[in-house]
């Protein structure tokens, strides 16, 4: 009797699981999604902080990321019906830190890296049927001014305006190619 209770539970849980799941079809629509998310989320902060280099170097694109970042981001997710995150386990910002299913995610791409394997979006649906897309952020030269190796890319003069706004600061000492964080995009009313 034990068996038979112990298969219809595993048979319960099976079937429940793959209800949860997303089919190809669905998983490619969101993670075509997801991309176009994160592409468009990165073209402009990346536009925004760049015009503010070009205008008065890091001492005004470090405020105006600070100050205005989130917004933009929360402006894009309003615009797809997302939430967006940019996270990373050397952070800047500290209210970007991993919860536990990106962590996850940041140590699966970070392995896939270490192995020498290019990490790709994933999209998972979670255990309450929300649908997640994890990518990950590779860090671009235009990134280095901010993000490169203190003394080379990163200047002491950059890292120190850098500190004035973020003192805990621990996202430096990157080379291009390298991974930055991962973008975690929730998907609402799906």
């Amino acid at each position: 009797m034990k068996k038979i209770i112990g298969l219809l539970s595993l048979s319960v849980l099976f079937f429940t699981s793959c209800e949860q799941g997303l089919s190809e079809k669905e998983k490619q629509e969101f993670t075509q999604k997801g991309k176009e998310i994160a592409q468009t989320t990165f073209k402009k902060l990346g536009g925004e902080l760049m015009a503010q280099m070009k205008e008065g170097g890091i001492a005004k694109a470090t405020p105006y990321c600070n100050s205005q970042a989130s917004g933009l981001t929360e402006k894009i997710a309003k615009k797809y019906d997302v939430t967006i995150k940019r996270t990373t386990d050397k952070l800047r910002n500290t209210a970007n830190k991993p919860n536990a299913e990106e962590q996850v995610f940041l140590d699966r791409f970070k392995e896939m890296m270490t192995q020498g394997t290019k990490p790709v979006p994933v999209v998972e649906k979670n255990n309450v049927g929300e649908i997640h897309f994890y990518a990950p952020i590779l860090v671009q030269n235009k990134c280095l001014v901010c993000h490169g190796v203190l003394g080379e890319s990163l200047t002491h003069q950059a890292d120190s305006i850098i500190k004035k706004l973020y003192p805990s600061d621990q996202a430096i000492g990157y080379k291009e190619g390298d991974l930055r964080g991962i973008w975690s995009i929730r998907f609402l009313n799906t």
